[in-house]
């Protein structure tokens, strides 16, 4: 008797230790658990979904370095912009971004570094073979110039300016020279309703994301203005 009173009592010890070890433990997953939600929601931009600039700088030069010549990167400008903001609000104008983040990540894919710069500006780096790219960039502008809905019924008319730089047009896989020469490509056809593909010279432009314009693409794809 006195055996199995022993053995009871050192059972429930073992137990009453393995439940207090369990409440740290519990405790600890809950925290590591939001702090990774927290982390997640740090790298996004909150209107859009997209990626913020670090989150994306890191995702885009993996991609770079994963795919070479065959990745494409893609700078993203919304025309007339404050004109939307001014004739519809602000809260239009959010929405027409939110619209924008929505249909760039649709076009990149899971895979792809799509992020919001800043303003009206997007980027996108992806896996894109030469074979594909013509036809998956006017694709892009065509989705971009597809009015966007409010919630109280309003349509707005949208469009967007886009550039396209590769390692292998413009020369480098540095993200911040393809970036500059997608930038200047989009400048140069700014308005027109076509993805200009940046070459050497697009490279030259002494700024990123400058608003200065670089010489007509070699390459336009998309519809007409």
């Amino acid at each position: 008797m006195d055996s199995a009173l022993r053995l009871q009592a050192r059972i429930g010890q073992r137990t009453l230790l393995l439940t207090t070890a369990a409440v740290p433990l519990t405790g600890w997953t809950v925290h590591a658990v939001t702090l990774h939600r927290r982390l997640a929601a740090s790298r996004r931009d909150p209107l859009t979904g997209l990626l913020r600039r670090d989150a994306y700088t890191a995702r885009a030069r993996q991609i770079l370095r994963r795919h070479g010549d065959d990745a494409t990167v893609v700078m993203v400008d919304a025309d007339h912009f404050k004109q939307i903001n001014d004739t519809f609000g602000h809260a239009a104008g959010d929405a027409v971004l939110a619209a924008f983040g929505a249909r760039l990540a649709a076009w990149a894919g899971p895979r792809a570094a799509a992020g919001r710069l800043g303003g009206d500006e997007f980027a996108v780096v992806l896996h894109l073979p030469a074979a594909r790219r013509a036809q998956h960039l006017a694709q892009l502008v065509r989705m971009l110039h597809t009015s966007v809905v409010l919630d109280d019924g309003r349509t707005v008319d949208v469009a967007a300016s886009v550039g396209a730089a590769t390692p292998h047009t413009v020369g480098s896989r540095d993200l911040s020279v393809l970036q500059r020469a997608a930038d200047a490509a989009l400048y140069s056809g700014k308005h027109s309703g076509r993805a200009v593909l940046a070459d050497v010279a697009h490279a030259t432009v002494p700024s990123v994301n400058g608003r200065r314009s670089g010489r007509p693409g070699t390459s336009v794809w998309g519809r007409a203005a």
